[in-house]
C-alpha cells in the first residue's frame, strides 16, 4: 500500500501551501517593502520550481537534462529582459 500512497505529490501540496501562507502573511503583517518583495519573490521561485518538479515531473523523463536546461534558459533570458529593461528604462543607462 506504500508504494500506491502519492507522497512526494502530497508534500509538494502542502509545501505549496506553507509558501502561499508566507506570502499571504508578507502581505498582512507591515513588512517594508524592500523585505516584503524579497520574501515574495523567494517564495515565488521556490514554488514555481516546486511545481515544475513535483507537479510536471520534469525529472522523470528520458530527456530530464534537455527539460531542466531549457528552464534555466529561460529564467536566464527572464532576468536579463528585466534586468535590461530596468536599466535603460529606469535607471537611464543606453
Amino acid at each position: 500500500m506504500k508504494e500506491l500512497f502519492p507522497l512526494k505529490q502530497v508534500m509538494g501540496f502542502v509545501s505549496s501551501l506553507v509558501l502561499t501562507g508566507v506570502a499571504l502573511l508578507v502581505l498582512l503583517e507591515g513588512i517594508s517593502f524592500a523585505v516584503g518583495m524579497t520574501i515574495l519573490l523567494i517564495t515565488a521561485f521556490v514554488q514555481a520550481f516546486l511545481q515544475l518538479m513535483v507537479f510536471m515531473h520534469a525529472r522523470e523523463s528520458e530527456d530530464k537534462d534537455l527539460i531542466l536546461s531549457n528552464v534555466y534558459y529561460g529564467v536566464f533570458i527572464a532576468v536579463v529582459t528585466v534586468f535590461g529593461s530596468l536599466l535603460a528604462l529606469i535607471w537611464g543607462y543606453m
